[in-house]
């Protein structure tokens, strides 16, 4: 393998983690990575991610794998409140981890291989893009070097009807929560979870006739906290939220943005993680999608059959292929998941334990066709059916010993 003079514009993880894992690949290649904030610096609070991505990162470099695993807090369960209803249900281990800590982690992973991460270093608006074989475009949604080929690459961006605020809490939850509250206006719900051992990332979410008829829209920022502050008042348990971030400046209500591209490269400009998909917060899966096209781009270049620059058209098409298909299901999840969520009074009144199932299936693209009660027996019934096929696939070699015993 020929070595390449890469350029990764972004500092986030999967800019990061793509420089470490070609400095793995070869140390010879010359990698910088281009940061516009300072460093420690960051927006956002924590992320969270499943232990498959954990055995993904492990296979690809084991000490930033064991590093994130050891700064990752985790839970199994999840919880819903739905007014002064509680229901809880046991499921796949997650992991929720400070975006700082995060990006301190690869950082220090990146620099101890090799690899330039410099910070306050910013590709300004018509400036020239850093002289390299490739230019890795990581600067997320908002992505300044995608943008200077917009035509070519055919962004598209669809904008969510309902608004959400990401903030941060210091009660510490022990579980995926997900906290429901009806207000004279409509409905306003959270998303929360721990990811250190004094802090938690909740996001707020309602329908812009809640958040304008709450005043929402018009609220300063200590006016807005407090309002949420009493209306999560029981799920709080006397905790303060958190608007600013490390990275200064006031937490803004948006409504998420899902981006696409016609295509993801442009010559030896490639892009990566936010800057060439997004996905909706409500399948927690932003980060981890961000590291796989890391791991890919990464796979697909160490597989290039031309030396140096010449193998990296066919890489970066092999990269794009492959990525394009591993996100159909997961882009269809996110779809459907916002939807329920856009259709919530469709399913908060059920009882606790339905409502809190259908939560769980709110990916699947029959659920917005099937009056939601039938949907539960039905799939409830086919869970107590492929219960019954797994015992009978249990019992029938031993059912088979010992008839055979009887006859011998």
């Amino acid at each position: 393998m020929c070595a390449l003079k890469i350029a990764c514009v972004g500092g986030g993880p999967a800019g990061l983690y793509f420089s470490i894992l070609m400095k793995r690949q070869d140390p010879g290649h010359d990698i910088t990575v281009h940061e516009r904030n300072p460093a420690g610096s960051t927006y956002g609070w924590g992320v969270t991610y499943w232990g498959s991505l954990l055995e993904k990162l492990a296979a690809g470099d084991p000490g930033s794998a064991r590093a994130v695993r050891e700064n990752s807090v985790r839970w199994s369960d999840g919880v819903a409140h739905i007014g002064d209803r509680t229901t809880r249900h046991h499921g796949d281990e997650g992991f929720g981890i400070g975006r700082g800590r995060l990006l301190d982690v690869l950082a220090g992973r990146a620099r101890s291989l090799g690899v330039r991460v410099e910070f306050e270093d910013e590709i300004a608006e018509g400036a020239p893009l850093p002289a390299a074989d490739l230019v890795v475009a990581c600067d997320g949604v908002r992505s300044g070097v995608r943008e200077r080929h917009a035509a070519h690459f055919g962004t598209e961006t669809v904008l969510g009807r309902n608004t959400y605020i990401w903030l941060g809490t210091t009660k510490v939850f022990d579980a995926f929560t997900f906290a429901f509250v009806e207000t004279p206006h409509g409905w306003i719900w959270c998303y929360a979870y721990g990811y250190g051992e004094d802090r938690s990332t909740c996001v707020v979410e309602c329908s812009p006739w809640t958040w304008t008829g709450l005043g929402l829209d018009r609220a300063g920022e200590a006016e807005g906290l407090a309002l949420l502050e009493g209306l999560f008042a029981g799920l709080l348990d006397g905790h303060r939220l958190i608007g600013r971030t490390a990275a200064g400046g006031s937490a803004r209500w948006l409504n998420f943005r899902t981006l696409t591209n016609r295509t993801w490269s442009h010559g030896n400009v490639v892009l990566l993680g936010d800057a060439a998909h997004t996905t909706h917060y409500s399948i927690g899966a932003g980060t981890t999608l961000a590291l796989e096209d890391a791991i890919a781009l990464a796979g697909a270049l160490g597989a290039r059959s031309g030396a140096g620059p010449a193998g990296l058209a066919p890489a970066l098409a092999a990269y794009e292929k492959e990525r394009r298909a591993a996100l159909l299901p997961v882009q269809s999840a996110a779809r459907y998941s916002a939807q329920w969520y856009e259709n919530l009074p469709r399913y908060i009144t059920l009882p606790p334990a339905q409502m809190f199932a259908l939560l769980g299936q709110r990916h699947s693209p029959l659920l917005p066709y099937v009056p939601p009660q039938l949907y539960y027996r039905i799939d409830r019934a086919a869970g107590r059916l492929e219960s019954l096929r797994r015992f009978k696939r249990w019992l029938g070699p031993k059912v088979a010993r010992t008839l055979h015993g009887t006859n011998s």
